[in-house]
Order: structure tokens, then C-alpha cells, then sequence
């Protein structure tokens, strides 16, 4: 869950329109920072797109004052948003290789079980990284403020792929019932329902579903790396027009 809030700024009475355009993308992003489905975080990842759009726009506006925060935050942002764009990747081979393996019934969860740790274990990683970023955090500015906001929706995807702690009660019904697509809690991801279905696997319980389950998770990772990507492009562009006004 996102532990990221967008602060209040003060601005003048009568601000610039474009500076009024960003704050209310912030506000919007703001009311669903806390995102836990891929839908919202798919349309938070839309949200960025069009925030920074709008952030273009006021650069244009700037004098190079006060914007040196923005090019220092911006490599923060990029070298989170290229760790997601790995950590998807890696999650997406991982799920396409459990699938060629069941359809050759060799099921090797084994080795996605491993590389499922592997990668939960550098989103763990990363989530501390940005709870101590938070934590250091003290200048208040419109950059700042769409900073925090990236960092925000960053960590509620994370925190969605992140290997779950264990639901025994899931389990239980996964195991009564034998499928998993119809005993999954609403709250319940496709990321978790993978990882419940993989661990019935090991348990030696047949779960015909299992590649459709696979199937939707890997569709789901594939929207979720296109949405990084293209806010992974507007960060670089913004920092492009960012070093062009300060070497004006």
C-alpha cells in the first residue's frame, strides 16, 4: 500500500493556469495513490502520462529558477522506474517459462518459486529505499510534489507484485475446491492467485485452470511494463527540457 501523500503547496492567490493544470492532475492521482488492482494502477500509470504532459507545459514557463530539484529527483525517478521495468520483465519470463512447462508437464514450479524470491526480495528492497527517501524528503515545490506523486504510484505497483504473505485460508479453499479462478477473495490479485495456484502445485493438487490464471497474470504484467515505459519516456523528456533551461 502507497505510504506516499501529496502535500499541500502554497501558491499565490492567482496562480499561473498551467500551474493549476498540474496541481489538479496531483489531486486526481492523489485520490488513488493508495491503488491495490492493476486497473487502478494501469489508470494511476495513465494519470502519470498526462501529468507529466502537464508538467512539460509549465517548465515552459520557468525561468531555471528553483528547477534543480526537479533534474536531482529525475534520476531518482528513472533508476526506480528502470528497476520495475526489470522487475516486470523478470516476472513475465518467469510466469511464460512456468507455462511452457506445464504444457510439456514437467511443471517446474521449483524454479519459479525461486525466481519468484529473488524478485520479491529486490521489491523489498526498493520499497525500503523509498520509505527512507520519504523520510529525507523536506522541500516542498510543484517539481517536488509530482516527485513524490511518481514515487507514490511506483510503490503501489510494487507493493501489487510483491510476493504475498501467506493466505492459509485461500489455500484451504483452493484445496477444497480445486480451482482457482472461482475461490479467489475480491481483494485477491492475479498475483496472488498465481502464487496460491502454484503453491497447490506443490502440493500435488491438480488445478486445471492454472494457464488461464498464468495467462491473465502475464497479459497483466505486459500493461502494467508498457504503462512504466511510457512514464519511464515523459521522466526523460521532462528532465531533457529541464537541462535546456538550465543551460539557457
Amino acid at each position: 500500500m502507497a505510504s506516499f501523500h501529496v502535500r499541500s503547496i502554497s501558491l499565490p492567490t492567482k496562480s499561473h493556469p498551467l500551474t493549476l493544470a498540474v496541481e489538479e492532475q496531483l489531486c486526481q492521482l492523489k485520490a488513488n495513490e493508495q491503488a491495490t488492482s492493476s486497473s487502478l494502477i494501469s489508470q494511476n500509470l495513465s494519470g502519470l502520462k498526462d501529468l507529466y504532459a502537464r508538467v512539460e507545459d509549465f517548465l515552459s514557463t520557468q525561468d531555471g529558477k528553483c528547477l534543480d530539484s526537479g533534474l536531482d529527483g529525475s534520476i531518482k525517478l528513472l533508476d526506480v522506474s528502470s528497476l520495475i521495468k526489470d522487475v516486470l520483465c523478470q516476472m513475465k519470463q518467469s510466469v511464460q517459462e512456468l507455462q511452457s512447462s506445464i504444457r510439456r508437464r514437467s511443471n517446474e514450479v521449483s524454479e519459479y518459486m525461486i525466481s519468484r524470491k529473488k524478485i520479491t526480495k529486490v521489491i523489498r528492497k526498493c520499497l525500503a529505499d523509498l520509505k527512507n527517501y520519504k523520510k529525507n524528503e523536506t522541500e516542498v515545490s510543484i517539481l517536488t510534489e509530482v516527485e513524490v506523486t511518481t514515487l507514490a504510484v511506483f510503490e503501489s505497483l510494487l507493493s501489487f507484485v510483491s510476493e504475498p504473505k501467506q493466505n492459509k485460508s485461500l489455500i484451504s479453499k483452493l484445496m477444497l475446491n480445486k480451482k482457482v479462478s472461482q475461490n479467489c477473495d475480491q481483494e485477491t490479485s492475479e498475483v496472488m492467485e498465481v502464487d496460491t495456484a502454484v503453491k497447490s502445485l506443490v502440493k500435488g493438487i491438480k488445478v486445471n485452470s492454472v494457464q488461464k490464471t498464468l495467462k491473465a497474470l502475464e497479459m497483466t504484467l505486459q500493461d502494467l511494463e508498457d504503462g512504466v515505459e511510457s512514464v519511464f519516456r515523459c521522466i526523460i523528456k521532462n528532465r531533457v527540457s529541464l537541462l535546456n533551461i538550465l543551460n539557457q
